[in-house]
C-alpha cells in the first residue's frame, strides 16, 4: 500500500456556511463555474466565484445536502463571500448562514456522514465536515498540493487569476456545457480559443525557496512567478509560451528550479518531467 501523502485531521484555515431555501439550486447555478443542478444529495463539487471580467474571486468546495448546500471556503474569506453572494441574492428565495462545522481531510475514506471524495484528484483522498476540537489539525496537507501542482485559496488572491491558469479546467472545476455564469463569457472565450497562456505548476528548487511573488527568470527575462512553498517543492505560475522560449536555467533570485507537469495536465509544459507529487 502507498504511502498517504497527508495524516487526517482538520485544515484550521477552512470554514463552512449553509446556502438553502427554495431557490438555492437555482441560485448557486447562476453563480458557480459548476454544474450545481446536477449535484446529488452527498456529492461534493470544487469550483468558484468569478467577477464579471472572469477571474477567480473565491474558490470554494459545495456539499449537497437534501436540505441545501454546504460551502467550504478559506476561513479568511467567508464573511466576504457570504456578503457578495447575498448581494447577488435580489428576491430569490434563499438563506445563507454561518455553520459551526469544521472541514477534515483524509487519505482514506472515513466514517463521518458528511464526506466525499475530493472532486480535483483521487490522491487526496476525502473531505469531510466534523465538529470542531474532534480532530487534531492535518499534517502535510498543504505540502501535498503543492507536490501535485494544486493551488490554495491563498494562492489565489481574489481577481488576480483565471480559471485556466489555476487549473481548474482540467479537473472538474469549470462546467463548459452549463449555461450562463457571472463570468461566463470570458471563460469560455479562453477555452474554445485555446488562449490560456499561464499555468500553475509544481516546481523543485535547489535551495531555501524565497518569498511569494518573487520573479523567476531564464536568460534574464521573466517567465513567472513564485507562489507557495513548502520544503523544496514550490508552485509557479508560468508563461508557457515563454517558457519553451527560455534560454539558459530558471532561476528565482539565486535558486534555480526544475519544473514538473502535473499528473493531471492535458497541456504541455517544455522541458518539464511528468510528476505525480510523491
Amino acid at each position: 500500500m502507498a504511502t498517504p501523502l497527508f495524516n487526517a485531521g482538520t485544515l484550521p484555515d477552512r470554514a463552512i456556511f449553509r446556502v438553502a431555501g427554495p431557490d438555492a439550486r437555482t441560485f448557486l447555478q447562476g453563480l458557480l463555474t459548476i454544474d450545481v443542478t446536477g449535484l446529488a444529495g452527498g456529492r461534493g463539487a470544487y469550483g468558484a466565484l468569478l467577477t464579471p471580467q472572469g477571474k477567480i474571486l473565491f474558490d470554494l468546495f459545495i456539499l449537497a445536502r437534501e436540505e441545501g448546500f454546504l460551502i467550504d471556503c478559506a476561513r479568511a474569506q467567508r464573511d466576504e463571500l457570504m456578503r457578495k453572494l447575498a448581494f447577488y441574492r435580489l428576491r430569490a428565495k434563499v438563506e445563507i448562514e454561518a455553520a459551526p462545522q469544521a472541514v477534515a481531510v483524509f487519505p482514506e475514506e472515513p466514517p463521518q456522514p458528511l464526506r466525499y471524495p475530493d472532486p480535483r484528484l483521487a490522491s487526496l483522498g476525502w473531505r469531510a465536515l466534523v465538529e470542531p476540537g474532534s480532530m487534531a489539525p492535518a499534517s502535510s496537507y498543504g505540502a501535498a498540493q503543492i507536490a501535485l501542482g494544486l493551488a490554495d485559496s491563498a494562492d489565489l488572491a481574489p481577481g488576480e487569476f483565471f480559471p485556466h491558469e489555476a487549473n481548474m479546467d482540467q479537473f472538474g472545476g469549470v462546467d463548459f456545457g452549463k449555461g450562463c455564469y457571472v463570468g461566463q463569457e470570458v471563460v469560455s472565450r479562453m477555452e474554445h480559443r485555446g488562449t490560456a497562456r499561464s499555468r500553475i505548476v509544481p516546481v523543485v528548487l535547489s535551495g531555501a525557496a524565497p518569498a511569494r511573488g518573487t520573479a523567476i527568470l531564464a536568460g534574464g527575462k521573466q517567465v513567472g512567478t513564485l507562489l507557495s512553498a513548502a520544503g523544496n517543492r514550490a508552485l509557479a505560475l508560468l508563461r508557457l509560451d515563454r517558457l519553451a522560449e527560455a534560454q539558459g536555467p530558471l532561476l528565482t533570485e539565486h535558486v534555480s528550479l526544475a519544473v514538473r507537469k502535473p499528473s493531471f495536465a492535458r497541456y504541455e509544459v517544455a522541458g518539464a518531467t511528468e510528476d505525480s507529487g510523491s
